[in-house]
This record gives structure tokens, C-alpha cells and sequence, in this order.
């Protein structure tokens, strides 16, 4: 795969960060530790780890469920923003090492994806709820399910 398609899904691995801070770097870990994502060698190898999946793994869970209760605070609140930027940065570090790529860049546009992905999702899931006149928690479950299979397909593409 060429260079720039892997910049733009190291991107696209951050805007699945917006959506759900804790399901980029959980499948980020579960492709590192299936060695379909190659970190070994490189800073990020730690992401290939039977601990590293099983603590990201365990948090994206942990993450699905706390979104549907009514206390959860919104995605662009500042702590909600700022875990999307740093898991976004991560994922897409290592989407890019695992080509071989520039690290910082890959962080960067996994950053940035990360913020496109908190505001493009808020808006997504606020307007389908008025649209649809259904209960957010419908709403929520759809995109966990987007969020889930796209960093699948992601990590497959990169």
C-alpha cells in the first residue's frame, strides 16, 4: 500500500477513536497481537501484547457499556475530547509504524481524527435521534457497530 493511503487511515484509525476512545487502540491490539499489524521493532510494540489486548480490550467493553447510561458525559466535553485526541495520536502511530511510516505524522493525523470523529459522531448520532424519533441508546448501539466493524476493515486495508 502506498504512503498516502496509509496517512489517511492512520486518520481514519483516529476518526474511530472519536467515535469510541477505546475501540481504535483495542483493535489496534488485537491486530498487533495477531501480527496483522506489524509493531515488533518498533516503540509501539508494547501494543502487541497479551496484557496491552486485554486491558484495551477490557476498557472498549467497559466504554460501550458506560456510553448508554444517562450520566455519561458528552464526547467534546474536554476529558472526553482529550482521551479521543491521546487514543486517536495512538492508533494512528501505530497504523503508521506498522507500515513503516513516520510515527509522529501518523499520531498527528490519528489526533486529528479523533477530533473530527467526537464532532462529526456527536452530530451524526444527535440529528439521527431527532430524525428518527427513537431512543438515543438505539442510536448508540448503531454506531458501536460502525465503530467496531470499520476498525476492523481499517486495520485490514492498512
Amino acid at each position: 500500500m502506498t504512503g498516502n493511503a496509509i496517512l489517511f487511515w492512520a486518520f481514519a484509525i483516529g476518526v474511530i477513536a472519536g467515535l469510541r476512545s477505546l475501540t481504535a487502540p483495542a483493535a489496534v491490539a488485537w491486530a498487533a497481537h495477531r501480527q496483522w499489524l506489524t509493531l515488533a521493532g518498533t516503540p509501539l510494540a508494547f501494543m502487541g501484547s497479551l496484557p496491552a489486548l486485554i486491558i484495551f480490550v477490557l476498557l472498549a467493553i467497559g466504554e460501550l457499556i458506560a456510553d448508554k447510561l444517562p450520566a455519561t458525559p458528552s464526547r467534546t466535553a474536554p476529558v472526553g475530547l482529550g482521551a479521543r485526541i491521546v487514543t486517536g495520536a495512538l492508533s494512528g502511530a501505530c497504523v503508521a509504524a506498522g507500515a513503516g511510516r513516520s510515527l509522529p505524522l501518523g499520531a498527528l493525523l490519528g489526533a486529528v481524527g479523533g477530533v473530527v470523529g467526537a464532532f462529526a459522531g456527536y452530530e451524526a448520532r444527535t440529528l439521527t435521534v431527532k430524525a428518527l424519533g427513537v431512543k438515543d441508546y438505539f442510536v448508540a448501539v448503531a454506531e458501536d457497530i460502525v465503530a467496531i466493524g470499520a476498525a476492523v476493515l481499517i486495520l485490514f486495508r492498512s
